[in-house]
């Protein structure tokens, strides 16, 4: 592992989320076996897996913060990659095999394909659409995962999904390079993709790719963001392990702060929070701060001290827990 040997902290950290900065070249399991050690306990889990190729933003749920990773899976997701033109492999990225060699039409097709044209098919993949999911993701087929049908070497056909693109641009210039084929130049250049959860990068570079006739695959893949949350501000492993070995806590966010930029908010008096934590159904009422972009259900229900209680749903004209916070 690109960290080392990670230190088992001597006491369980807090429940609630942890961000991290994931390296290339583990898988989002590596991570989570890290945090385990790390946090003192084997209650971690994560929301939305990253490629070992990938870099950038994981979600780490500790104790019951796994409990939120069903709601922070589902945010929309900012990716920074680079798509290769000229080029198709196996798993769609740079870590496969090559499929489709390059010949000398496929060569005068690239020397034709300028900045305009590019950014005119970009566009065409923004909005919603139906996506065919990358033959090496991690959806089910027959109860098998798609990437170990493809390993194997069998057919792997998935039906396409909606998503929703919401921006598609390329931030820098295309240029040719000879790394990927050599004595072959292909087409590269990097890319910001604004998405809801579901979408795959690499489905898109690969889709671009038929579209102007010539393949693609992706040469680089980087998270940066998980609805508000942006892997500038997280840390990697190595840098958590460090903190743990010098018997500092992580910093995990926790519980209370993390659901009132989730969730509608309701304040409830001290009766009503302990008749919550007993499975007990309250009075209905309106949220009095809801986080941008959310005023459904479910609402957290705060006390005035400002401690969670609970993820509340609606049973007729009551309020009812559906998942307590704090014991």
């Amino acid at each position: 592992m690109p960290w080392g040997d990670v230190p088992r902290a001597a006491c369980a950290a807090p429940d609630g989320i942890l961000p991290v900065n994931k390296d290339a070249g583990v898988t989002s399991h590596d991570v989570v076996g890290a945090v385990r050690r790390l946090a003192g306990t084997r209650k971690v889990g994560h929301a939305g897996t990253l490629d070992p190729m990938a870099t950038g933003l994981l979600i780490l749920g500790i104790g019951r913060g796994t409990k939120l990773l069903t709601y922070l899976s589902g945010k929309n997701k900012t990716y920074e990659a680079r798509i290769c033109l000229g080029v198709r492999t196996d798993t769609e990225d740079r870590e496969g095999e090559i499929v489709s060699l390059p010949d000398a039409r496929l060569a005068a097709r690239l020397k034709t394909l300028g900045g305009e044209e590019i950014d005119a098919a970009l566009r065409k993949f923004t909005g919603r659409q139906m996506q065919v999911p990358s033959r090496v993701s991690a959806k089910k087929i027959g109860g098998r995962r798609a990437y170990d049908l493809a390993r194997a070497g069998e057919e792997v056909r998935l039906s396409p999904r909606p998503v929703t693109v919401e921006s598609f641009l390329r931030t820098g210039p295309a240029v040719f390079s000879q790394e990927t084929v050599p004595g072959f130049a292909t087409l590269e250049f990097p890319v910001s993709v604004r998405c809801t959860a579901g979408t795959y990068i690499r489905a898109l570079a690969r889709d671009l790719g038929e579209y102007l006739g010539v393949g693609a695959h992706l040469r680089m893949l980087h998270r940066s963001s998980v609805g508000g949350r942006r892997s500038s501000r997280a840390l990697g492993v190595k840098q958590y392990a460090q903190m743990t070995a010098a018997g500092r806590p992580l910093p995990v966010l926790p519980l209370s702060a993390v659901c009132k930029t989730l969730f509608p908010v309701v304040y409830v008096g001290a009766e009503e929070a302990r008749a919550l934590r007993f499975g007990q159904f309250i009075a209905m009422r309106e949220p009095g701060e809801c986080p941008a972009g959310e005023t459904g259900f479910p609402f957290a229900a705060y006390t005035e001290d400002g401690t969670a209680v609970a993820l509340l749903s609606a049973r007729g004209d009551k309020l009812k827990p559906c998942l307590l916070l704090t014991p």
